[in-house]
């Protein structure tokens, strides 16, 4: 049995490179009219973050948006994005994958949000009190506000 390591597609009988495949999980920069940003503490997690997450095979990155953001604040109607970064991939030894965050500022129609399914708690906050956390996300939420 021919086993080949998750994410890896190689190509014994050609002169091109192995390929090295990676996640995409799309994170959304939502700001209200006082400059606070909405963070989201998904279940099972006790850091703040981005709302968003994985973009499914074969999936729009627009319909991507969509469902991750209603299963985690709730968002329902329309809205427009403009990609704000795209992260350095980053190895999740949990899952055995490499990773890229692609961070969008979010322009949603309806700015109502409560925990959705995979979220337990959602709020604004000033980024600003998330500068120095120990967290790797929580600095990530600040430093994406300050563009």
């Amino acid at each position: 049995m021919n086993t080949i390591p998750h994410g890896i597609i190689e190509h014994p009988n050609s002169p091109r490179p192995t390929d090295y495949l990676f996640r995409v999980s799309i994170k959304c920069l939502i700001r209200d009219e006082s400059g606070r940003v909405l963070v989201v503490k998904e279940s099972g997690r006790d850091w703040w973050d981005l709302p968003g997450g994985g973009l499914d095979h074969g999936e729009s990155v627009k319909t991507a948006i969509a469902r991750e953001m209603r299963e985690e604040v709730g968002m329902t109607g329309d809205f427009t994005y403009r990609v704000a970064a795209v992260e350095d991939p980053l190895y999740s030894t949990r899952q055995n994958f490499y990773q890229i965050r692609l961070i969008v500022e979010l322009f949603p129609e309806t700015m109502t949000f409560s925990a959705g399914e995979d979220g337990d708690e959602v709020k604004y906050i000033d980024p600003a009190t998330l500068q120095h956390s120990e967290e790797l996300r929580e600095r990530q939420v600040y430093k994406y506000s300050q563009r």
